[in-house]
């Protein structure tokens, strides 16, 4: 449910470009472990924090509790909310897979996997 990895590799996401991106602050004051990927989705960063947390809660506790992200109830709700903050529903069902791990990853890593994952799957399940 939280994404691992020590300071130097959560250090990406607390200074440069892509620490930026996802609004943590520009220096290097621990953004990058505090907002690290949580949930099943791996919510990122500070804006997805504020934008999830506005959502589930109402307010912009998950800024102050990014640990909640870790419990099973709001790992799975914050999923759904991103699912459906992104509309990955309709892109599901168009079958554009690689568009959908664009979305969730910012780029393909997986991509190889996921598929052989949801072929699994629609084995099992249909």
């Amino acid at each position: 449910m939280k994404e691992l990895g020590g300071d130097q590799y959560l250090s990406k996401y607390d200074t440069g470009t892509l620490a930026k991106r996802l609004s943590n602050t520009p220096e290097a004051d621990g953004d990058g472990q505090k907002y690290r990927g949580r949930g099943l989705i791996q919510v990122t960063g500070r804006d997805n924090y504020f934008a999830c947390s506005k959502a589930l809660f109402g307010d912009d506790r998950l800024l102050r509790t990014p640990e909640l992200l870790e419990q099973a109830e709001w790992a799975c709700k914050s999923a759904a909310w991103f699912w459906n903050s992104r509309n990955l529903d309709a892109l599901a069902d168009s079958g554009s897979f690689e568009m959908i791990t664009g979305r969730i990853n910012g780029g393909l890593n997986g991509y190889a996997e996921r598929l052989t994952s949801y072929s699994t799957a629609l084995k099992v399940l249909a």
